[in-house]
């Protein structure tokens, strides 16, 4: 968890959200995110990180105060003049860990057609993650990355995703989709999984790369992926969310659509094996 006293280092202009950049007491550097991605962001990227892939380390923060936030542009009306704020994403930057200077792409990466890449692919549904922008959106702002860092005497690069932001709400197109939408989302839920055809499933979601999402996703991909995604019990989601910033009454619906998707996936796994 970032530490407090926090103190201001830079505004960043980047993304459509307003974000600051922050130094804590133990001079870890955080990206600070306010908006409607804020609780999405954080969850989403917490069930992706037990399902078994990399994310970068989040936490939400109810309240706290930036010392030193002057002159700010975008991100003012979320920092009170005395420099104290309410519901913020608290985003690690680690310096031993670089961002290259390029992202990947849903249909073109190294692990395309992998239980991995599948997996991925899967989660993001799960999510309702419609904001899946990557490397072919470089003008708006790719939601993919790569991290090199070394480990082991080695140098090592993880391909990951970026931003969860636009999740848990409504999947579909640019008039239909919301982020942090239970109600949207507990709708969509029963079209999550729609069937399977000749051993591939075929899915209800629809978000910014459609195809490259949900197409050529096997039964096996399911099975994989169920031996992470589904041992997180009811009590670690409730937790996760709780540590999101949700409310009772959204730890409660979440929970129970999140469960139905997982059944879904749990249904079809059984029936084709």
């Amino acid at each position: 968890m970032p530490k407090p006293p926090f103190r201001f280092i830079e505004e960043d202009s980047q993304g459509s959200s307003p974000k600051l950049k922050v130094r804590d007491a133990r001079g870890s550097i955080w990206s600070v995110k306010w908006g409607p991605e804020v609780n999405s962001d954080v969850f989403a990227s917490r069930l992706a990180w037990a399902s078994g892939y990399v994310v970068q380390p989040m936490h939400f923060v109810a309240r706290g105060k930036i010392l030193g936030a002057k002159g700010l542009k975008r991100a003012d009306k979320h920092v009170a003049p005395d420099g104290t704020f309410v519901n913020a994403r608290f985003q690690l930057r680690d310096p031993s860990m670089k961002f290259l200077d390029r992202d990947w792409s849903w249909n073109d990466n190294p692990f395309e057609g992998t239980r991995e890449w599948n997996g991925l692919r899967i989660v993001m549904m799960l999510t309702s993650n419609w904001d899946n922008k990557d490397a072919r959106d470089a003008s708006r702002g790719s939601n993919t990355g790569i991290l090199q860092y070394a480990s082991g005497g080695r140098t090592h690069w993880a391909f990951f995703v970026a931003d969860w932001g636009g999740s848990m709400g409504k999947w579909g197109g640019l008039w239909e989709r919301e982020k942090w939408d239970c109600e949207g989302y507990a709708e969509q839920t029963p079209d999550f999984i729609k069937g399977v055809d000749d051993g591939i499933v075929e899915w209800g979601f629809h978000g910014q790369h459609t195809s490259s999402q949900k197409k050529d996703i096997a039964v096996a991909d399911v099975k994989w992926l169920l031996r992470y995604a589904g041992r997180i019990t009811d009590s670690q989601l409730r937790a996760g969310l709780r540590a999101s910033g949700a409310t009772a009454a959204e730890t409660a619906c979440f929970t129970k659509a999140i469960r139905s998707r997982i059944n879904q996936m749990r249904a079809v796994a059984s029936r084709n094996r």
